[in-house]
């Protein structure tokens, strides 16, 4: 990225502030994420701006943007520890993981259930088994 002027870079530094605002309020785009990729396109700053860049010589400079996505991560990782995420995708999986350790817990103590009740049901001694219908067949005779 080539050298900006001090106005060009105060705006910016202005814009991303501004979109890390909305973001971290939730305030995504359509299927949009709370990350820095989101953070750039809001800002209208080349995501690159928010990592380190390398002189010539090969030593490592921090971007122009980096102490910003610093800040930002540090925000989005408190938000996540106090369990307000806004990232509405994030959210939603967390719900869906929560339905499925539900759902399984169900089913495990509906299992254990049918097995009680069939264990009773073998030591009362008077249930026995339907006949089981041949395969193809319908169990009971038409009505025509």
């Amino acid at each position: 990225m080539g050298r900006i002027s001090e106005d060009t870079q105060a705006r910016n530094e202005e814009a991303i502030r501004a979109a890390m605002d909305r973001l971290l309020r939730g305030n995504l785009s359509p299927g949009g994420k709370c990350d820095l990729r989101a953070l750039a396109s809001e800002a209208g700053v080349p995501r690159t701006a928010f990592h380190a860049e390398k002189n010539r010589d090969g030593t490592a400079r921090p971007g122009p943007y980096q102490h910003l996505a610093q800040e930002f991560e540090r925000h989005l990782s408190a938000l996540r520890g106090a369990g307000s995420v806004p990232d509405p995708r994030t959210a939603q999986i967390e719900k869906l993981k929560d339905f499925k350790r539900r759902a399984l817990s169900q089913i495990a103590a509906q299992h254990l259930e049918i097995e009680r009740l069939r264990e009773q049901a073998a030591a009362v001694g008077n249930v026995g088994r339907l006949p089981s219908g041949r395969s193809g067949t319908a169990p009971y005779r038409s009505c025509s």
